[in-house]
């Protein structure tokens, strides 16, 4: 695989990686597995699995993972920064003109129709893995279970990923073993530390020169992205209640604003946590010390995904030669089917719907829409974005494009 080619494929991805992680694992399923043959559907979806189990955005890991898997850890790092750098531009750029002039509603509408067209993709792509990943009635079980758990129940991620692995431990009787060279754990322990003191040690250099600022917001940062299981929804409550109500970085109605441009742009959901970075480093020492706290706010944030990926990565395949842990990690992955189709209704609901209530069932609650509060626009661009990819298979940039100018025009009028 030569290295433009990869630039040029990974690049993509990262350019067009709007929506979430169910919308870029979609995005990525087309790209890898369906459009060029650089993993096989297996792999893919074991890759996804050992993510899931990791903190961090699961999307962004995964294509670490998938750059390493076709070029080893300089295909890594290709895939895992061209998927963040993109969107971190963006979202850079987005925080200062908020920062400056509070108000970028305009960038919200642009991509209206943007969000309409994902919502597409992320339902062929959520029926094209359920194919592939739920073979067997336990598995179809587990993945209803896991959305129930958590979308009716609010189940902790964790604790749906674990009790998955359990469940299919038990059944593994039938699962036939692979062949799988050995890792050697030398080897692992070593790129454990390269890793480790790349993320570290910058981090204690600043923490040294400039305690007051940049240190504890790079601390913060550390610490919350070993926290982020399950993803970037799973963390941001934590989140919002640490920047707003303890250290007082932003507002609620600032850090909701953060939430909906990162939602809107391109990359992994946590980059917002680079938005507030920039943010309350404009507030404490204007431009110069906002960009320095976007650049900690990221290296704290996505080096160490490159830890676990570049650690972990070998190990995915031995997995799958061992018979009982294989059937952990295919049961982890019918779960997952479920925890994407709790993304994929919560994306939509909220971009169809402008109000949405809760519905007490016995120890949980449902999310139940107001019928009078649907938005006839993002329901009509979503249903045109339906026709253009599903029946007449247009290129999926066009698709893209046609919708952001027509959320943007009837945005305007």
């Amino acid at each position: 695989m030569t290295t433009a080619e990869m630039l040029r494929v990974f690049g993509r991805i990262g350019v067009l990686s709007f929506g979430g992680p169910a919308a870029q694992i979609a995005l990525m399923h087309k790209e890898l597995v369906e459009t060029r043959p650089w993993l096989t559907e297996q792999q893919f979806l074991r890759a996804l699995s050992f993510c899931m189990l990791l903190p961090g955005p699961e999307a962004m890991q995964l294509a670490t993972y998938a750059g390493w898997r076709v070029n080893g850890v300089f295909g890594g790092l290709i895939a895992g920064l061209l998927f963040v750098l993109p969107g971190a531009l963006v979202i850079l750029a987005l925080a200062l003109g908020y920062a400056i002039y509070g108000d970028l509603s305009w960038v919200q509408a642009l991509f209206l129709g943007v969000k309409s067209v994902v919502v597409i993709i992320v339902i062929e792509a959520l029926l094209k893995i359920s194919k592939r990943a739920l073979k067997r009635p336990a598995h179809w079980a587990i993945a209803g279970v896991a959305f129930l758990a958590i979308y009716v129940l609010s189940v902790p991620f964790p604790v749906i990923i674990v009790l998955a692995g359990a469940i299919g431990a038990v059944l593994s009787s039938d699962v036939p073993p692979e062949k799988a060279a050995p890792v050697p754990f030398g080897q692992t322990l070593k790129t454990a530390i390269i890793w480790a003191a790349i993320w570290l040690a910058p981090l204690a250099a600043i923490y040294a020169v400039e305690p007051d600022f940049l240190g504890p917001l790079g601390a913060f940062f550390s610490k919350l992205a070993l926290v982020t299981f399950g993803g970037a929804y799973a963390v941001l409550a934590y989140m919002t209640q640490a920047v707003v109500g303890d250290l007082g970085w932003l507002s609620t109605p600032e850090m909701m604003d953060a939430l909906g441009l990162a939602e809107t742009t391109p990359g992994p959901l946590i980059l917002v946590t680079e938005f507030v970075g920039v943010l309350a480093g404009y507030r404490e020492g204007g431009i110069a010390l906002a960009l320095m706290a976007g650049v900690v706010t990221l290296w704290v944030t996505f080096a160490p995904c490159f830890l676990w990926i570049f650690a972990g990565a070998p190990y995915i395949d031995w997995l799958a030669s061992r018979p009982r842990l294989a059937a952990a990690l295919s049961a982890i992955t019918a779960a997952v089917v479920g925890v994407i189709l709790n993304l994929t209704l919560w994306f939509a609901l909220h971009l169809f719907f402008s109000t949405l209530g809760t519905l007490r069932l016995g120890f949980g609650e449902l999310v139940v829409p107001d019928p009078t509060s649907v938005q006839w626009v993002p329901v009509a661009l979503a249903c045109l974005a339906g026709y253009l990819l599903l029946v007449r298979h247009m290129n999926l940039i066009a698709v893209l494009a046609i919708g952001a100018f027509a959320g943007f025009a009837v945005s305007i009028i």
